[in-house]
């Protein structure tokens, strides 16, 4: 019995790796050649048969979509694990500094989510709603141990920096948005007590 449950996880187990490839595999070929990339090529670059692709993503439009909800959800994710592991303001910045990524992701793929049977606007309407609870989280971690003021949308901050984004084409546009994430983080630094000059 304990021979077969091993077997039985196996299989499981080497299904999700080879799923977690395709998507790595999918996101670069998507970015760097284009929404016409053949999928025999992103199964070649995971190292897998076009069989096991097919298998765990029956259509293109599936694949597409597991890509960006894949981003997504990492960036989500991501936000537990900082604010266990940084103090307030860190957790934050570095937390910022993946949204910059994933937007940078996001204009890769845009040419391949156009090509969505009925577009992209389902799926990106769906992502501020769930990026809400972890901005909103980080940044209320740092209001109730007073780094951060409480006067602000936090959702705000992912605003700013998607219009950073949308100003391209321009070759520093992360740079520049990290700037602005630490432009945006001194500006949330909680003020000094009324009266008080803020200097220790």
């Amino acid at each position: 019995m304990a021979q077969e449950s091993s077997r039985m996880r196996r299989p499981r187990a080497d299904g999700e790796r080879n799923r977690v490839r395709l998507i790595e595999a999918a996101k670069h070929a998507f970015a760097e050649k284009g929404a016409a990339v053949s999928l025999e090529h992103i199964a070649r670059e995971a190292d897998v048969s076009i069989a096991t692709l097919y298998r765990h993503f029956p259509t293109r439009d599936e694949l597409i979509s597991a890509v960006y909800q894949q981003e997504v959800t990492a960036l989500i994710e991501s936000a537990d694990q900082l604010m266990t592991d940084r103090e307030p303001a860190a957790a934050l910045r570095e937390w910022l500094m993946l949204f910059v990524e994933f937007l940078d992701a996001k204009h890769g793929m845009a040419e391949a989510m156009d090509t969505l049977i009925g577009g992209p606007e389902p799926l990106y309407s769906r992502t501020p709603q769930r990026l809400d609870m972890p901005v909103k989280a980080l940044v209320a971690r740092g209001v109730a141990t007073g780094v951060f003021r409480d006067d602000f949308e936090p959702h705000d901050l992912l605003r700013a920096l998607s219009g950073v984004a949308h100003v391209r084409p321009y070759e520093n546009w992360k740079w520049s948005a990290g700037q602005m994430v630490d432009i945006l983080l001194k500006g949330m630094q909680s003020r000094p007590p009324s009266g008080g000059t803020g200097i220790h």
